[in-house]
């Protein structure tokens, strides 16, 4: 679907760049999984508390599953299919398909080293013991053999391959044990599979004790009561994983829902695109896994064991907190701190409380999780919707939600209150498809009008639309955000959500609904930018603004995070953007494509990824736009699926208060020193470290702590303390958080991370007399401040904290002094 408008700016076109050429593209696959090395250094880290570590090596686990299904499954279909269509880097999906794997294979390597020779031995030195079996004493071994055989020996089905039996299938993702026994009567071994039985625990907890054994080895270690009277001649630790890309035409489906079904059936008997193995398996196990399975040399891993981490997650549930991060508890907004009872339940005036449409009403809200609770914030706008007499429609965007999901609930209840309600269900969420299809079921059943799929494009917006009747006439009530409906990963992906009863916005999201459930997609939209239709063209404008202000001498500035920067089309807009003097900022957590430093193209773009104990999730763009900034938010990345291939939905940010707030998050992002990743040229990343005498800047620990500030302050009803130290203009002048020509930083250095930013030095003057109304800042605090032996910044303010801030202006030099010292 492709809705095409010409441009009222040309794009800036240089003399003698080819910008079409593939060494100006990173590779996809490679991108992502240099986002995966970063994932892996967290478990690595010795900075981080020890279970916080191995929370990391699970996450690396599911990781690199999801992407070998999704993206190594995708290659390997197309090489079987012939395709040789190179990528933007130009590489075939063949060349494409032996690089993953050549760069995958050290990288589980490595993630098996740091279990082994890093996590297990901290663990043990901790008293979390995962021990080997023939490390048990014989009490131990014979309560293991107890367990063994009442309730682990129950569950298992043995499955031999022979003359008489086919060879097994073999589940995607499952842990196998492979078996070579021996009969006396018989010439060769015979093998067998047994699953690693998924409803056991994999740590077997040793008495009372933190002390665990593996499952599997339990099983290899008691084989005679599963296999009696044969020899055991080996075994071998396996694990599969199977292509995730089955595909179904949808324009012939006569039914949505069946032609998902079909799919997930469809997937479980999908190729196998990877099998890791234990490194000493037999070679008869290896040989007959590899043919029976028709793998590739280059798709087998020889790992030690564990091969699945997966599980180790649990461990991260133990009652030790001085192993772990203090614990994150998301807090009331400000704006919404009390769960009070809504407008239309008060007994009298007296007793009125606000309702959250009251709140709206006075200004929109900016949501962020898991800062922000999620119940008491997105949840409570929908159960007030559902209960609120004054309401008349609800209309909701599903792309993903919990299990056990109120966000459904909340809407079955407005249906029976005698609501509208319309929901869209993107059943082609990936890897969400049965769990939504048992929702459209439900919502179904309930009377609600459900709309399950959009032929050719994935819905994939984050909206939800309350239409309430009030005495001036009907009100639209909006939400945008960045993350999913969904309450569990709300508590651990760093989302952005606004709150808002601006008509426009109301009435484009009016417009979008009517899309999922009419016949077809409105080009007209009065704020939000839509894709496919409009938001492609509305960013490519944005960007080659901020190239026309530069040329013309105008401030020119682009800060933008998304979680992927993979459009070659946008990647060209921004190195022309760069060539014509912009400067440009791209915070992106996993995959780009664009290479930054280049002489001539990028040396104007830093490319930073942030990767901390929440999943940096949501998306902020920001445009300097010759001095009157501009700000989005919403669902879409830069990747060509969003812009071109899915329904997505960006609003505009308009509201002062929440623009300095968007602003602080980004300051913040491009000054942290403790988890951001800047990417060089070639693609490979350096993390950042606070240099010496400098104040430690984790963006997401501050937030954490400024959130708290908020909540409990009496004061502020934005989502941080309203006089938290930010540099106006700093993004226009801080050149992006590199250093310049004396390795001084030019964004924040320092950002105070304890509370005496609460009660700020006594102001004094430079002899430590008493300072006058009348003084010049610059002259009260004269020994606060100097100037940097620096082409870049004329002014250095020494902050409370010991660090320094570096300023172009007196008056932004003036303004830094009085804030921190008057």
């Amino acid at each position: 679907m492709s809705f095409e408008e010409p441009l009222d700016i040309p794009p800036y076109d240089p003399d003698g760049v080819d910008l079409t050429d593939p060494d100006l593209y990173l590779n996809r696959e490679l991108s992502e999984l240099a986002f995966q090395r970063r994932v892996l250094h967290e478990a690595l880290d010795e900075r981080n508390p020890l279970l916080e570590r191995v929370r990391f090596l699970s996450i690396v686990t599911r990781n690199l599953d999801e992407f070998v299904m999704k993206r190594v499954g995708g290659l390997k279909q197309q090489v079987e299919a012939g395709i040789t269509e190179e990528s933007p880097d130009g590489r075939t999906p063949l060349e494409q398909w032996e690089e993953v794997h050549e760069t995958l294979d050290p990288m589980l390597a490595k993630q098996a080293d740091c279990y082994s020779d890093m996590l297990r031995p901290a663990l043990a030195e901790a008293g979390i013991d995962v021990r080997d079996y023939e490390d048990l004493n014989a009490s131990q071994r014979s309560r293991m053999r107890d367990y063994f055989e009442e309730s682990v020996l129950p569950t298992l089905t043995p499955l031999s391959f022979d003359p008489a039996h086919p060879f097994p299938f073999i589940s995607n993702r499952s842990l196998s044990l492979a078996v070579l026994t021996r009969r006396a009567d018989t010439d060769g071994p015979t093998f067998t599979r047994i699953k690693i039985p998924p409803n056991r625990p994999r740590l077997v907890q040793l008495g009372d004790e933190e002390t665990y054994v593996l499952v599997e080895d339990v099983i290899r270690n008691n084989l005679d009561l599963l296999l009696p009277n044969v020899e055991v001649v080996d075994t071998a630790l396996f694990r599969l994983t199977r292509n995730a890309e089955v595909r179904r035409n949808e324009e012939v489906a006569e039914d949505l829902i069946d032609m998902i079904e079909e799919v997930l059936e469809q997937r479980r008997f999908a190729t196998v695109v990877r099998m890791e193995i234990e490194n000493d398996a037999h070679p008869r196990i290896r040989e007959t896994l590899k043919d029976q399975l028709d793998l590739a040399e280059r798709e087998i891993y020889d790992l030690p064991g564990p091969l699945d981490y997966r599980e180790f997650m649990l461990l991260t549930d133990l009652d030790r907190p001085e192993l772990q991060l203090e614990p994150w508890t998301p807090q009331p907004h400000p704006r919404l701190r009390d769960r009070r009872p809504a407008a239309f339940e008060r007994d009298d005036e007296e007793d009125h409380q606000q309702s959250v449409f009251e709140d709206i009403d006075e200004g929109d809200i900016l949501l962020h999780h898991p800062y922000h609770d999620f119940g008491d914030t997105v949840q409570r706008f929908l159960d007030e919707a559902a209960n609120d007499p004054d309401v008349l429609a609800v209309k909701a965007a599903i792309y993903r939600t919990a299990s056990d999901s109120q966000i459904i609930q909340s809407l079955i209840e407005a249906a029976e209150n005698g609501k509208q309600v319309a929901v869209m269900v993107e059943l082609k969420a990936r890897f969400d498809e049965q769990n939504n299809l048992e929702w459209v079921r439900r919502l179904e059943e309930n009377g609600i009008h459900v709309a399950y799929g959009t032929i050719g494009l994935k819905t994939h917006t984050k909206t939800a639309l309350v239409v309430r009747e009030r005495d001036d006439g009907v009100n639209l009530y909006s939400h945008v955000g960045t993350g999913n409906y969904h309450s569990e990963t709300a508590k651990g992906y760093v989302d952005l959500g606004l709150l808002t009863a601006d008509r426009d916005i109301g009435q484009d999201l009016v417009t979008l609904f009517n899309f999922f459930t009419g016949p077809g997609l409105d080009e007209r939209f009065r704020k939000l930018l839509i894709a496919p239709v409009t938001m492609r063209r509305e960013f490519t404008r944005f960007v080659r603004r901020e190239a026309e202000h530069a040329r013309e001498g105008r401030p020119a500035r682009i800060v933008v995070k998304v979680n992927g920067l993979e459009d070659p089309a946008m990647v060209e807009e921004l190195y022309r953007a760069s060539m014509a003097g912009v400067e440009i900022d791209l915070v992106v957590r996993d995959i780009c494509r664009l290479r930054p430093g280049l002489d001539g193209i990028s040396e104007n773009v830093r490319v930073h990824s942030v990767v901390g104990r929440f999943l940096e999730h949501s998306r902020i763009f920001y445009f300097e736009n010759g001095g009157d900034p501009e700000y989005y938010t919403g669902s879409a990345d830069w990747m060509t699926r969003n812009l071109d291939s899915r329904v997505e939905a960006v609003t505009p940010v308009e509201d002062p208060e929440i623009r300095r707030q968007l602003k602080f998050n980004l300051d913040l992002i491009l000054a942290d020193n403790c988890k951001r990743w800047t990417m060089n040229a070639d693609g490979s990343y350096d993390q950042q470290y606070p240099r010496d005498g400098e104040a430690v800047v984790n963006t997401q620990a501050i937030l954490m702590r400024e959130t708290m500030k908020a909540t409990r302050r009496d004061d502020v009803d934005s989502g941080i303390p309203a006089d938290y130290p930010v540099d106006s203009g700093i993004l226009v002048e801080a050149g992006g958080g590199g250093t310049n020509e004396t390795g001084e930083t030019g964004d924040i250095t320092t950002v105070t991370t304890d509370d005496e930013m609460d009660q700020p030095p006594r102001p004094q003057t430079a002899d430590g007399g008493t300072r006058t109304a009348s003084d010049d800042p610059l002259e009260r605090h004269a020994d606060r401040w100097y100037h940097p032996d620096s082409s870049v910044y004329e002014y250095t303010v020494r902050t409370p904290d010991g660090g320094r801030r570096y300023l172009k202006t007196k008056d932004g030099a003036r303004a830094a002094l009085e804030r921190f010292y008057d």
